[in-house]
């Protein structure tokens, strides 16, 4: 077996939960590549990623930090991205093109759940990865039970690859388990290496061979000397872990404390070594050629520099003022947060901001070819997390949508639009926070001061029973006046069914032409009945009327229809009618219970339940929930759930609600209205 060291430039995903330090990390490596002069710090807001004033504000990431730096003369472009789960869009965007990703967590088995939905979209989209367990010095407990809790995260064996050395309750450093050499931390600096403690000699000894037993699995010759207790080669064993995380085949664990920089130069060694070459992640996903190819991982829309759109170069060269889609190149640069450094080429392997590609959105191929076909790309979050929005100044109406256009391309699954039967302007996301740091980003780049409230709810209405009316509308003021007689037969129909309209006229006594205007009478008043609300399911047949020679038109007969139906509809027992969705909800098994709890708290119907199609532990509950009970439903399932629960909906079907929640449903409403 050959395994040579990969070369070129490479990109690295840094993905964990919120709090696991991924941009301690990214400034540490930074400060340790010698890419900056001082490290800076979440707390104190002088990162180099987290530069946004939403992030600054929250001291968290809200958007993917991009930074290229050189390691002993090989180049790395670390794409930082958020924990929130919430912001899990971010992540999946510049999963497509990456060629490795760091999988950051605490030392904490209590949140190794929030883990299993990033491991899946790595294991997904076979992007090779590796575990940096963080804040080592924080950890408590032996390294093999963190082990366990931590392997029903990954579908593929990990691969402990250092056996931290514990003194006095604090971890002093570690032991390669492929070098068999021994390293002590040094704060801010190198690890120094010392001879390995003889208290320790047993444990390594156990360690090395569990993960050469691993590893054997994977090989033939491998396990045929570890059948017969044949020491292998040291490069031999670099070779089989090499090549096996290259593949997928297994996920190594390293430990560091990157606030103080412990651990970060072994993983840049690793990452080094390891992280397969560009062309490699390339063939993954269909690449051949020599012809400038390109993908949009992220877009950002800058104050004064415009739109930037940070790609993946996949093949031949990109340079700046050349025509990529059918438009310009404005800029092509080298990211390190948001400063930029201005380059005139990149190739294979780089990832740069292209400046000034208007028509362009994340996830787009790009290339110089009149067509290029169109590489994978994420799929777009549906949302679970509404709220309604309107500028607290009139005049920024005209605005909104143009800024949330340039919010929505930098992340799309921002979803916004009018809703046409509560007459709101929604956005919609995946959670709370999410939608907040939106508005955030309206003031902060665009001057917009937006207010948010919980979306209404599309009642509707519908009758119980059938009543016959008699509708008149007369009048005369000099000269021609208005006159229109109707007589409606006003029926439910079975829900669903929608808006019936028929006429039995005989005898002429509604001439043709004015019977159009009947329908659209019955059809305006039907926008809000009795109760308040849009009415459905009903059925209206014109069987009888009257009119005059001169003084009928079709405005009267519509407004006839619409005083019949004004004075009919109290009367045929009306009855309010809310959405219910159709729910599946997604949790890890031990979680199932808690996930049914809270539907039958919500007035929902459980249906059943089953195991999630691809995810080994968990289930889909699947029910039926009142629209009304969702709102807040994803931040109650989160809790619940260590932050990983989740839940799709799509309307079912009408049902009546009575009694108490329908009086006050009608009340509020009429409160709103007379506001």
């Amino acid at each position: 077996m050959s395994v040579s060291k990969p070369s070129g430039p490479r990109s690295v995903a840094l993905i964990g939960p919120y709090m696991s330090g991924k941009t301690t990390l990214l400034e540490s490596i930074l400060w340790v590549t010698g890419a900056t002069s001082r490290k800076g710090s979440v707390t104190d807001g002088n990162t180099v990623g987290d530069s946004a004033q939403e992030a600054r504000d929250r001291q968290m990431s809200t958007e993917v930090n991009v930074a290229t730096t050189t390691f002993l003369d090989d180049r790395f472009t670390f794409l930082d991205c958020s924990g929130s789960v919430e912001l899990l869009q971010e992540t999946l965007n510049v999963l497509p093109g990456v060629d490795a990703a760091v999988l950051v967590c605490e030392p904490d088995r209590d949140k190794f759940m929030g883990l299993m939905p990033l491991m899946k979209a790595l294991e997904d989209a076979g992007i090779p990865r590796m575990v940096f367990v963080n804040k080592i010095d924080k950890a408590t407990g032996h390294v093999a039970a963190l082990l366990d809790s931590l392997q029903p995260v990954s579908a593929h064996p990990l691969v402990l690859r250092q056996l931290p050395i514990r003194e006095d309750e604090s971890i002093t450093g570690y032991i390669d388990l492929a070098s068999e050499r021994t390293f002590v931390y040094r704060p801010n600096q190198p690890s120094e290496i010392v001879e390995t403690p003889d208290s320790m000699s047993d444990s390594v000894g156990e360690a090395r061979y569990q993960m050469l037993e691993t590893l054997a699995d994977f090989n033939d010759d491998l396990m045929e000397k570890v059948l017969e207790d044949v020491e292998p080669e040291k490069d031999e064993v670099y070779q089989n872990l090499t090549s096996d995380y290259q593949n997928g085949l297994i996920v190594p664990v390293i430990f560091g404390a990157a606030e103080m920089d412990h651990g970060v130069r072994r993983l840049l060694k690793a990452l080094r070594h390891e992280v397969p070459a560009a062309a490699k992640a390339a063939e993954r996903v269909g690449i051949a050629g020599d012809e400038p190819v390109a993908q949009v991982l992220k877009t950002y829309h800058t104050q004064h520099g415009g739109k930037l759109s940070i790609a993946r170069i996949w093949s031949g060269a990109v340079k700046d003022g050349m025509t990529l889609n059918d438009e310009r190149v404005s800029g092509l640069f080298r990211m390190s947060g948001h400063n930029t450094e201005k380059i005139t080429e990149a190739g294979p392997g780089d990832v740069v901001g292209l400046g000034r590609l208007e028509s362009v959105v994340t996830g787009d191929t790009l290339g110089a070819a009149k067509e290029v076909e169109a590489l994978p790309k994420a799929g777009i979050l549906k949302p679970v997390f509404a709220q309604a929005i309107s500028t607290d100044k009139r005049e920024d109406e005209v605005k909104l949508s143009g800024a949330l256009q340039k919010v929505s391309e930098e992340d799309p699954s921002i979803i916004y639009g009018h809703e046409e039967d509560t007459h709101e302007f929604v956005l919609r996301g995946q959670g709370d926070i999410h939608l907040k740091i939106a508005c955030d980003r309206l003031r902060n780049k665009y001057g917009l001061s937006v207010s948010t409230r919980q979306p209404k709810v599309p009642y509707k209405e519908a009758i119980r029973k059938p009543i016959k009316q008699h509708g008149r509308f007369k009048r005369q003021s000099g000269g021609h006046g208005q006159f229109g007689d109707v007589h409606l037969e006003i029926k439910p129909l079975p829900r669903g069914t929608g808006f019936q309209f028929a006429e039995k006229i005989v005898g002429g006594s509604v001439p043709k032409q004015f019977i159009p205007g009947v329908e659209a009478g019955v059809k305006e008043y039907l926008g809000q009945g009795p109760l308040g609300f849009p009415v459905v399911d009903v059925s209206v047949t014109l069987f009888d009327g009257q009119y005059h020679s001169v003084d009928s038109s079709e405005i009267a007969f519509r407004t006839a229809a619409r005083i019949a139906m004004q004075e009919g509809m109290p009367e045929c027992g009306p009855v309010l009618l809310e959405p219910i969705m159709a729910v599946d909800i997604a949790v890890p098994s031990d979680y199932t219970p808690k996930a049914n709890t809270i539907v039958s708290s919500r007035r929902g119907q459980i249906l059943g339940f089953d195991a999630r199609p691809g995810w080994p532990g968990w289930d889909v509950v699947s029910a039926h929930m009142p629209q009304s009970e969702l709102h807040d439903l994803i931040v109650e399932l989160r809790s619940a759930t260590q932050g990983v629960g989740g839940y799709t909906a799509v309307f079912d079907h009408l049902q009546e609600l009575t009694g108490r929640l329908a009086d006050q449903v009608i009340s509020a409403h009429q409160a709103d209205a007379a506001a």
